[in-house]
């Protein structure tokens, strides 16, 4: 798994990050989901390196091997700015001032954060199986809080998910089920992570922030008229629910995107880099290709 990249530990911007890397060419930041760690892109990352990229795949703050900050009442260490901040301070650690970035589910949030916040840096985003945050919450209605009812299981502090899923992780996660799909190393890294209770605190502290802080940020963007600047691509897993919940998935981002918006389905499920590694590449290396993207 990852052959010929290399494996660290790195400074984010108040965590420390367990990163690789590896390649040459232009740099691309590729960030997991809810439970992943950044083996998820293993067989996503050498491709990307053949094609000529940078790859760079931390363990975001509070997930697999990075470091878990304490928490405040606002959740602060939490939101999807602080991880962005994170990523930041890690790429110009590295050396890449300007790159494209892929995020993935929770990753998919840090990255349109990192688009919002820092749009110097980031030449392209492309985002799978998500919409920004706050839009999420603002359509929320019957359906997707039936179907995304973990939103606030785990976001809420009043009765804590920790205790319930501390008690049986592989139970709660369904792990063995996802374990050929994942590969076996890949697998093991995962069930190290969701065995470690400051890591399940940490994951659910993610969805808090996801509840308050994030959604303020964004809808503070929102009403400023802040969009991302760089082109963007939306995919979405065709067996997965974007379009079961939101219709016209790029119709959503359009009015978070001041320029350049494309993108559409690949047959897979939710774990698109997973399931779907050669599909994923070709449309991240064909969206960078004609318009500038990770190269501008």
């Amino acid at each position: 798994m990852f052959d010929a990249f290399t494996l660290t530990r790195r400074e984010g911007d108040g965590a420390r990050l367990r990163v690789r890397y590896g390649g040459g060419g232009p740099a691309v930041l590729l960030l997991h989901g809810h439970p992943r760690t950044h083996a998820t892109w293993h067989r996503v990352a050498p491709l990307l390196v053949a094609a000529g990229h940078t790859v760079v795949c931390p363990d975001l703050r509070g997930y697999g091997g990075s470091s878990k900050p304490p928490t405040d009442p606002e959740h602060r260490p939490y939101s999807k700015r602080a991880m962005a901040g994170d990523c930041l301070a890690l790429m110009r650690g590295l050396g890449h001032e300007r790159f494209a970035v892929v995020g993935h589910d929770r990753g998919a949030y840090v990255a349109t954060r990192l688009a919002l916040d820092h749009p110097e840096a980031v030449s392209a985003l492309s985002v799978l199986d998500a919409v920004p945050i706050g839009e999420a919450l603002r359509r929320c209605d019957a359906t997707f809080a039936a179907r995304w009812w973990h939103w606030f299981f785990l976001g809420q502090t009043a009765k804590p998910a920790e205790r319930v899923i501390n008690a049986d992780p592989d139970a709660w996660y369904k792990a063995a089920e996802q374990a050929q799909q994942m590969g076996a190393e890949a697998y093991e890294d995962y069930r190290r992570a969701i065995h470690d209770p400051a890591t399940v605190h940490a994951m659910c502290e993610d969805y808090r922030a996801g509840l308050g802080v994030d959604r303020e940020h964004d809808d503070a963007d929102r009403e400023a008229g802040r969009r991302v600047a760089c082109p963007v691509q939306v995919l979405w897993a065709t067996r997965d629910d974007m379009v079961d919940l939101y219709g016209d998935v790029l119709g959503v981002w359009r009015e978070w995107v001041s320029g350049r918006l494309e993108g559409g389905p690949i047959e897979s499920g939710h774990h698109i880099a997973e399931e779907a590694p050669e599909e994923l590449v070709r449309a991240l290396c064909g969206f960078w290709r004609p318009g500038g993207g990770a190269r501008a």
